[in-house]
């Protein structure tokens, strides 16, 4: 009995080979170690030889091993970047996503891949960090959230592989070789406090990101250094994981409190359509009953109603500055610091004075 395939189902067909050395020796009429020596810029072929042989594997739409080619000692063509955050924050916050954007449009025109991996906690991204050392997976790496008490600045320096740390001025003399590319938090903040000030708000209090991040604790600590130079005293701050529904609990906590502010301050969109929200079911108009100012403008911000101050910055372009910086590092370039331009105000109708009490 024979059998046959369902009506419509037709015959399988055989799934494409990947061209090999060997399929470019037979049609350029080559011995295999010549292909090899001319495909990788090696002397003992004519130029003749050389240029048929790259016509041919053009033609035949050969591409280097990848996996081979690190396990050589070549260049594996991939630049990793881990992130150790909590994933369900990862999908409502558009900074990752402007960033990595920008990221990989510097390295795609380069044809360089990235190897993106999240993670829970910054060991976990430390093992990832030497098993990509051991396995050759990467030729380099980009680092976000530098940490005020950081393991990895050490780890990096013994692993010495070209690194461009995203978000501080420097990781310290633990890792020399380690570029780091910045926006000053610090003056971004004090613009922020300025423009509050300016209204007369004098109770104000920050929602801020993750606890122990450097830039979380810069931005606390301009916080309180324009505070007191501007001789406010009812001013904090309390940390969340950035996600909106930590943003709207601290929203509420602050809101419950004996003496609820007349601002507030998050950092982050989601985080300040969700304070926002929570305002809105308390019955507060803003900005008549409180004022709120984002720390990342995005379309979030621009959408509500009223729209929402938002300190305004190209998070792509600080994408792209810190994947050329890695690249310049990977062609032999030096170690630098590059800071990206500063984030200014956008003023917007959820900020104006505070109500008379």
């Amino acid at each position: 009995m024979t059998l046959r395939p369902p009506p419509g189902d037709g015959a399988r067909t055989t799934p494409a080979r990947r061209p090999t050395i060997k399929d470019i020796a037979r049609r350029a009429g080559v011995s295999e170690s010549a292909v090899s020596f001319a495909l990788n810029g090696r002397p003992g072929v004519s130029e003749g030889t050389r240029d048929r042989v790259h016509r041919v594997a053009r033609e035949l739409g050969w591409q280097p091993n990848s996996a081979a080619r690190a396990l050589s000692g070549e260049r594996s063509g991939c630049v990793g970047l881990v992130l150790a955050r909590p994933a369900h924050t990862l999908g409502v916050e558009s900074f990752f996503l402007q960033l990595v954007s920008g990221v990989q449009e510097v390295l795609a025109a380069r044809k360089v891949a990235l190897l993106f991996q999240v993670v829970e906690d910054i060991d976990a991204e430390c093992d990832v960090y030497r098993r990509w050392w051991a396995e050759n997976r990467v030729d380099g790496l980009l680092v976000v959230d530098p940490r005020t008490d950081d393991p990895r600045p050490e780890l990096l320096g013994g692993l010495g592989l070209p690194t461009v740390a995203i978000g501080a001025p420097a990781l310290g003399s633990d890792a020399p070789h380690v570029s780091t590319v910045w926006a000053d938090d610090t003056a971004a903040m004090a613009s922020v406090l300025t423009h509050l000030h300016g209204l007369g708000h004098r109770r104000i209090v920050h929602v801020a990101g993750l606890p122990g991040l450097a830039h979380t604790e810069r931005r606390i600590r301009s916080l309180r250094t324009e505070a007191g130079r501007l001789g406010l005293t009812d001013v904090r701050s309390v940390t969340t994981d950035y996600s909106d529904a930590e943003g709207a609990e601290a929203t509420r906590r602050i809101l419950d409190g004996e003496q609820p502010p007349t601002a507030i301050v998050f950092d982050n969109d989601v985080m300040a359509v969700a304070g926002a929200s929570v305002a809105a079911e308390r019955g507060l108009q803003v900005p008549r009953d409180l004022s709120l100012v984002a720390w990342d403008d995005s379309a979030l911000c621009r959408l509500m109603h009223p729209p929402l101050t938002a300190l305004v910055r190209d998070t792509s372009g600080f994408g792209r500055l810190a994947a050329q910086e890695l690249l310049d590092r990977l062609d032999g370039g030096p170690v630098r610091s590059l800071q990206a331009e500063l984030p200014h105000l956008e003023p917007r109708e959820s900020t104006g004075p505070p109500p008379r009490r």
